[in-house]
């Protein structure tokens, strides 16, 4: 990684006016990444977080943030090197005995976030128009099925960023309106504390934050501009811009979830109420910030889900379409089949849910349990020299993703024992 900053900082220092200028044209992959962790579970695991531990809690944003920062430029690494993304490369350097549990029990993690990423939309239908919430379920669905197969990944990735920049500004607005006690908050974001009783929401915002989906994806999507190609200089060009998309992407992820948490911590936990549900959220805040405050809370969280169901959707489309040692494309079969399965199965699950706010918590939870084995998988793929050619790990990369994968295998021991007790 260390690598990736010299080589940029270099190319800034001799280039310094097309560099600005071109980097400009490389960001987008990095961007859909964060909508998967601005999504509607992150909503219901930083509303929880806020408003029954303060700003505690915020030192797991800037922990999930770093460790996404590292395993989403690796993965990206995975895709400009190879050309393949990270489920193909599975499919094609991984035993087929093995390589389809992994990648069956990723399609399982991509319908548990689909099905946050649609409740989420749906709740927010409910906040605006009372659309009940298995109807605005099958309206968000639908609306994305139609996005998915009649645009093209170009027009999607347009559509996205203008939906992150709305939540971005959202939040800029709705901490403009509360009192922030900065003194408190800035420590919280460096000082590890586990609150009692805070297990299981710590778990949920790592599992809301880092997403096997996502690395899935970035690993597919990195590609759509064509940038792997077989010289070297090109290969290496494209590594550097890379890495400054996929950083300044987290970074926008990363202060949207810490506005979330400080937005419940100033709003909720100051006023001694625990948010148990995004509606109660919503109809807490008009009271204390207004009006108008709760109904862009509202557009901000219909935003989130749909634009996140876009995302969870193409990753289901580029895992399933990896069990065929196939690239993800919209025309085919494929992709197709494994967008359908993930938002389906989704609503079918959703329409069993009495609690909508508990099944938002639980499947972040589900996620950061099947999270180590797509981490062990992508660096075992990304440390051989098979897959990788001389664009494998360095001792130092390969041991700091062992270290990452570890330590989330140890939070999810953690959250299983917290369970049982």
């Amino acid at each position: 990684m260390l690598k990736q900053i010299k080589g940029f900082l270099s190319t800034a220092k001799h280039h310094p006016v097309p560099g600005g200028l071109e980097i400009l044209k490389y960001i987008g992959p990095g961007l859909l990444v964060t909508v998967g962790f601005i999504d509607p579970g992150n909503w219901a695991s930083n509303l929880a977080a806020g408003s029954e531990f303060g700003y505690s809690l915020l030192w797991m944003v800037t922990l999930s943030t770093v460790m996404l920062i590292v395993l989403q430029h690796n993965v990206a690494h995975l895709g400009i090197a190879t050309g393949l993304c990270l489920a193909e490369a599975t499919s094609l350097h991984i035993s087929s005995k093995y390589a389809n549990l992994i990648l069956g029990s990723a399609m399982l993690a991509s319908i548990s976030t689909s099905l946050a990423e649609i409740l989420g939309g749906a709740i927010a239908l409910q906040m605006l128009f009372g659309v009940p919430i298995r109807a605005g379920a099958l309206l968000v669905a639908a609306f994305v099925l139609v996005m998915l197969f009649t645009n093209t990944y170009r027009v999607v990735e347009k559509w996205i960023i203008a939906f992150v920049s709305i939540i971005g500004l959202s939040f800029i607005y709705e901490l403009s309106l509360v009192r922030v006690d900065w003194e408190t908050a800035l420590p919280a974001w460096v000082t590890p504390t586990f609150p009692e009783g805070s297990m299981v929401v710590i778990m949920s915002v790592l599992g809301a934050v880092v997403m096997p989906h996502n690395l899935f994806l970035h690993s597919e999507v990195i590609q759509s501009r064509q940038w792997n190609t077989r010289e070297e200089n090109v290969i290496r060009k494209q590594l550097r811009y890379e890495f400054v998309d996929t950083l300044l992407s987290m970074l926008v992820g990363w202060a949207i979830n810490s506005a979330m948490i400080l937005l419940a911590a100033s709003a909720f936990f100051r006023n001694g109420t625990v948010a148990t549900e995004l509606e109660q959220a919503q109809s807490l805040l008009t009271p204390l910030l207004g009006n108008n405050a709760a109904v862009i809370f509202a557009v901000a969280l219909l935003f989130a889900g749909i634009s996140s169901t876009l995302t969870s959707g193409m990753a289901a489309g580029s895992i399933f379409a990896g069990i065929y040692r196939e690239p993800y494309d919209i025309k085919d079969r494929h992709s197709k089949v494994g967008i359908v399965l993930s938002i389906v199965l989704a609503l079918c699950v959703i329409m069993l849910i009495s609690n909508p706010f508990n099944g938002l918590i639980y499947s972040q939870m589900a996620l950061s349990v099947q999270l180590p084995v797509t981490i062990f998988t992508q660096v075992y793929l990304t440390s051989r020299e098979k897959v990788m050619g001389k664009y494998k790990n360095s001792a130092f990369t390969k041991y700091l993703l062992y270290t990452i994968g570890a330590i989330v295998t140890l939070l999810n021991i953690a959250l299983l024992v917290s369970l049982f007790h």
